[in-house]
């Protein structure tokens, strides 16, 4: 019999992925009011997203525990606090972790891979599930990268993820319609809902359409809603979106021809 016995834990370097919630006011039910107001509009695109509070720019008081009960229920998990002075010794008091936010890693771009999950996830309700959307954990290298191919017309209320590969919709997306893919995003056909490519991270991640009119886009992460309004150089016609230096750039389709 071998005197060897199976390690019981590891332990690996690494990092994750986070939002950055920077308050700018210790008024905590304008607080709650701006962040019902965003969660609404960017439906389930930071729904159980990692979540550092800076209240850096602010002194206190600040109402700690009806801040972060608030933004348990609404899925938003707390990992740590980055602040200053008193704030920071209440911070500690709570036992919350203090975070250098100078010193957070650079956001990498993982490269999509096989899959074969499901990846088709539709509800006749609203857009709030939360259980279906994709963890931030780094994806294997693969040689080919596939492609999840879907005809048809999606409706308010319907949400398509295509996990590890890119997202191809020949039909409409219709508005309160939300589509995701941890890849690119092509769009043949008006582009009225919600598209959020590189979902895991990917910031080479792109979204192409024919048409575009979306309620929001985003690109790891970094996201633009509709009533920012969109440059009437691509505002309902083709266009291609990316990412650089942290900022969405729209170009149009024409550009590309």
């Amino acid at each position: 019999m071998s005197n060897q016995t199976a390690p019981v834990l590891q332990l690996k370097g690494g990092f994750i992925y986070t939002l950055r919630l920077i308050l700018q006011s210790n008024d905590i039910e304008q607080i709650k009011a701006a962040l019902e107001d965003r969660l609404a509009k960017t439906g389930s695109l930071f729904l159980n997203e990692p979540l550092i509070i800076d209240v850096n720019e602010i002194e206190a008081p600040l109402a700690w525990a009806e801040l972060l009960d608030f933004l348990n229920k609404k899925n938003l998990p707390v990992i740590g606090v980055s602040a200053q002075g008193e704030l920071l010794e209440q911070a500690e008091g709570r036992g919350l972790y203090i975070i250098d936010v100078d010193n957070l890693p650079n956001r990498e771009a993982p490269e999509p891979s096989p899959t074969t999950e499901a990846v088709v996830l539709e509800s006749t309700a609203t857009t709030t599930s939360v259980q279906d959307l994709p963890a931030r954990e780094e994806a294997p290298t693969e040689a080919s990268k596939p492609t999840m191919v879907l005809k048809r017309q999606l409706r308010s209320g319907q949400r398509v993820y295509a996990r590890n590969a890119d997202l191809i919709v020949i039909g409409a997306v219709s508005p309160g319609a939300e589509i995701i893919a941890d890849g690119n995003i092509h769009v043949y056909g008006p582009l009225r809902g919600r598209a959020i490519a590189g979902a895991r991270g990917n910031t080479a991640a792109r979204i192409f359409t024919s048409h575009l009119d979306a309620e929001l886009v985003a690109i790891a992460g970094i996201y633009r809603l509709i009533d920012e309004d969109f440059s009437p150089e691509t505002h309902k016609k083709a266009a291609i979106i990316e990412l650089e230096h942290e900022s969405l750039l729209f170009h149009s389709g024409e550009d590309f021809n």
